[in-house]
């Protein structure tokens, strides 16, 4: 008897493709590394402070929000799944519309707390206004507005020691509280003269909470 050799059978070598992703500009290339950190962050307040400290020397529009997300989309990855779930949640407008409409916005919900306003105008020519927020924790933002300017946002940061803050801010005048409508009108009309004059010099951490303040404002005006 003869044994009969068997050659195996060679494989086609197949050549995947893998998706380029819609083309970036160079200053949207740069925001989406510098949320090269957003896979490991489970607090969505971090997650919420990588994404908004990555725009805070850009100016944003619909067309850069647009093509971020774009991008995101066409190019999957870990990376830009929680980018997009982030900007689902923070963004508002169309762009948050676009993002919703590819991931579910990154979770838990947010909800409005209450609001507390240390009225300076008149001797040091500022207003000082703390509004509290909650994910699963509590957290504040605190913004300092400038009266003498017209009203502008000067100062803005966030805080997790929300008892502190309101303690020392109570320390500068009288802390009278206010309705989490009319807080955040005050907010917007602050930015919206900030934002229509971005070459005034405010502190970083104004820019650099843009974002954070933005979702905020819509979410107050339901």
């Amino acid at each position: 008897m003869s044994r009969k050799t068997q050659r195996p059978k060679r494989r086609p070598i197949v050549v995947v493709q893998r998706p380029l992703g819609t083309p970036l500009s160079p200053v949207q290339r740069q925001v989406v590394d510098r949320c090269r950190a957003l896979p490991q962050l489970t607090d969505p307040l971090d997650a919420e402070l990588v994404v908004s400290s990555a725009v805070a020397d850009v100016v944003t529009d619909e067309e850069f929000w647009a093509g971020i997300i774009e991008h995101a989309v066409s190019l999957p990855s870990r990376r830009n799944d929680r980018l997009l779930r982030v900007l689902a949640a923070m963004l508002t407008g169309r762009p948050r519309e676009w993002a919703s409409d590819a991931v579910c916005p990154a979770g838990p919900a947010l909800d409005v707390g209450g609001s507390w306003i240390c009225d300076r105008s008149i001797d040091a020519g500022y207003l000082a206004l703390i509004c509290v927020y909650r994910f699963v924790d509590e957290h504040a933002m605190v913004f300092l507005i400038d009266e003498l300017s017209g009203g502008m946002v000067r100062k803005a940061f966030v805080t997790r020691d929300v008892d502190v803050a309101r303690r020392r801010l109570a320390e500068q005048g009288p802390l009278n509280e206010i309705g989490a409508e009319a807080a955040h009108w005050l907010l917007a009309k602050s930015y919206d003269r900030l934002d229509r004059t971005p070459e005034v010099r405010v502190d970083s951490e104004v820019r650099r909470t843009r974002l954070l303040a933005g979702r905020r404002i819509a979410l107050a005006f339901g």
